[in-house]
């Protein structure tokens, strides 16, 4: 490839649709960036943008809303106690509790980083910053989760060796990297485990494979951070300089840059 093509390539690359742009930017989710837009409210210069699916730079600058200049908001990420019964979305078209009714206005632009399901607890990030996100929960960071789990049945050290090893799942490897067993009943069984790939559902696949099924999960630790005091249904807000100890080398601490 020539130095010319090469440069179009990375040109090409770094270009994106306007409302994911402005997604990107921790500025409004995609979809009420894409109301703005065909609303006709966001402007570059005197031109209205009114096409939400024009390409343009991703580090395009000059926006203007309604007239106003368009400000990246500063640096956000809160610990979360997610108690049990809330979705992890902003709109159930059910009308079930999510965690957005649980947190303040404030927090509202905010995206997860991650999922928990609606009967899990426990700890959940939250942050305006994508790249940050993004980097949180790639596999290959092999960034570290763990959970408290409450199984079904009497938990042996064979099944710990299993799980270890791990188990293939409708196409998918489950394995925990480290499992402690707390507690053993014939009714039920205590276990302490970690996870660094974050794949759907995967405690719970896990335990069921090995044939016993989940009663209660609770996450306690995402890498550095545990929850600790942390109350159901409450929150606390972390500073990036925190945020960057806990993560070494994590990108996106300084503001929702796009990328």
């Amino acid at each position: 490839m020539s130095v010319r093509s090469e440069t179009v390539a990375k040109s090409f690359k770094k270009r994106a649709p306007l409302e994911r742009i402005l997604s990107k930017q921790g500025v409004a989710s995609r979809e009420v960036a894409k109301q703005w837009i065909l609303a006709g409210r966001i402007r570059l210069g005197s031109v209205i943008l009114n096409d939400p699916l024009k390409e343009f730079p991703v580090d395009l600058k000059g926006l203007l809303l309604d007239g106003e200049p368009i400000e990246k908001p500063r640096f956000k990420f809160i610990a979360y106690h997610k108690p049990k019964g809330e979705l992890v979305t902003r709109v159930d078209d059910q009308g079930r509790r999510t965690i957005y009714d649980s947190l303040p206005e404030e927090f509202s632009k905010l995206h997860a980083v991650g999922r928990l399901d609606q009967a899990t607890t426990g700890l959940l990030f939250l942050t305006n910053s994508t790249l940050l996100s993004s980097y949180l929960t790639e596999p290959k960071n092999e960034i570290s989760r763990t959970y408290l789990v409450t199984v079904e049945g009497e938990w042996t050290d064979e099944k710990t060796s299993h799980a270890r090893d791990g188990i293939q799942d409708e196409g998918e490897l489950l394995r925990a990297t480290d499992l402690a067993c707390i507690k053993v009943s014939r009714r039920e069984s205590f276990l302490e485990l970690e996870l660094k790939t974050g794949k759907n559902r995967e405690v719970r696949r896990l335990c069921e494979c090995l044939g016993h099924p989940v009663r209660k999960l609770k996450r306690i630790r995402y890498g550095g951070f545990s929850l600790g005091d942390i109350e159901p249904g409450q929150w606390r807000e972390l500073p990036p300089e925190q945020v960057a100890e806990m993560f070494p080398g994590a990108p996106g601490l300084v503001a929702p840059l796009s990328g």
